[in-house]
């Protein structure tokens, strides 16, 4: 953090003597409050923020780059890397898109699967956040609950596609291999034990009157400018925005489960904290009711098999998810080689820290934190 004084100076003949002096505060680009190398640049009058620049690019790796010079194999290894909290989630764009120009069908139960996964993945990032949001405002306890229930959804994500953040478990046409025997059991137990552990977490936090002192009525999200800067995920359903993909234009399993929407109507830190503690609530269930479905499926293929060389036929699609943090979409164009020739991904977290100069404009210094942490961002995903 570092501090830059301006001063400013009448000239001509309306010049005064008196001068006016603007404080510019730097935060970053490394600082414990952001998830990643982030840089704000504050323009301070008084204890209130004037203005507020986000300075992107301290991780830019220029992945859309990266995607043209390789293949749909490699893609799905890159992709799951730029928001490395829902690394699952990241690849089910790539496969999805690529699935649709090839036409290709994918098994009944690489779909229940890749649903179940899916789930489990967005429990893991919401799990990160309900953790580690509480630690940057002063509460240290949180994150040791948080990472105990992580680390039992771990396990079990380690088991099946032996990776614990980049799992790398997708396949254009299902996935890498079967599940284990006995993991559906397995994983069953694991979910019943996080969902038993959850009111812990809750009471902790927001039964805590110090947490809801610095985060009710604090850093408020209007629907308006949610829809005008194409925020998404939890962050905007905390401000009434009544949209989820998987129950407004299902993919994978989704339409046939009944996917409640967590929303609230106050668009301030709190309401963006509880919305992610109850959406996290939903993914159990929801990956009970996949686990249910797996449990009753007669054995199955769960890919398609795929020629040594796999070339995408001409053509372009857009495919897009409903991330752990927003939507996620990738523009696939291909002339017809095994690379393809564009592949542009739209992100959450970049769309979503574009209105924190509106959002900070106004705000006490020392709310900045509590108002930057509840954007539930990943930087990796806005440098990508």
């Amino acid at each position: 953090m570092s501090i830059m004084e301006t001063r400013t100076v009448g000239i001509g003949a309306g010049a005064r003597e008196l001068a006016t002096e603007d404080m510019v505060l730097n935060i970053g680009p490394q600082h414990p409050s952001t998830h990643g190398v982030l840089r704000l640049r504050l323009t301070l009058d008084g204890e209130l923020i004037d203005s507020a620049e986000p300075i992107i690019g301290y991780m830019h790796r220029g992945a859309e780059k990266l995607f043209e010079v390789r293949d749909l194999r490699q893609i799905v290894v890159l992709a799951n890397r730029h928001d490395w909290l829902s690394a699952f989630a990241n690849e089910l764009g790539v496969v999805l898109a690529a699935e649709r120009v090839l036409g290709m069908e994918v098994p009944v139960r690489a779909v229940w699967a890749r649903t179940l996964l899916a789930e489990l993945n967005r429990v893991l990032n919401h799990l990160m956040f309900l953790g580690s949001y509480p630690l940057e405002i002063g509460a240290i306890t949180p994150m040791f609950y948080a990472f105990r229930e992580r680390e039992e959804l771990q396990r079990v994500l380690e088991e099946v596609s032996g990776g614990r953040m980049h799992y790398m478990f997708n396949r254009v046409g299902g996935l890498k291999e079967d599940l284990p025997f006995g993991w559906l059991e397995r994983t069953r137990r694991a979910v019943a034990l996080v969902r038993s552990r959850m009111p812990d977490i809750s009471d902790l936090i927001l039964g805590n009157e110090i947490f809801r002192a610095r985060t009710r009525g604090v850093g408020v999200l209007t629907r308006e400018q949610i829809l005008q800067y194409g925020v998404s995920g939890p962050i905007a359903r905390a401000s009434g925005v009544d949209f989820d993909l998987r129950r407004d234009e299902p993919y994978l399993a989704y339409g046939e489960l009944d996917v409640p929407v967590v929303t609230r109507s106050e668009g301030d830190c709190l309401a963006r904290f509880e919305c992610l503690h109850d959406q996290a609530l939903v993914s159990l269930d929801l990956a009970d009711a996949c686990l249910d479905r797996l449990a009753d499926l007669p054995p199955g293929p769960i890919n398609q098999r795929l020629p040594k060389i796999l070339k995408i036929p001409v053509g372009h699609t857009y495919a897009w998810t409903e991330n752990p943090l927003g939507l996620n979409g990738y523009y696939l164009v291909s002339r017809g080689e095994k690379t393809p020739w564009r592949l542009k991904l739209r992100s959450a977290s970049y769309n979503n820290v574009q209105v924190l100069p509106e959002m900070l404009k106004g705000q006490l210094v020392a709310d900045m934190v509590a108002i930057l942490g509840s954007m539930f961002f990943v930087v990796g995903d806005i440098d990508k």
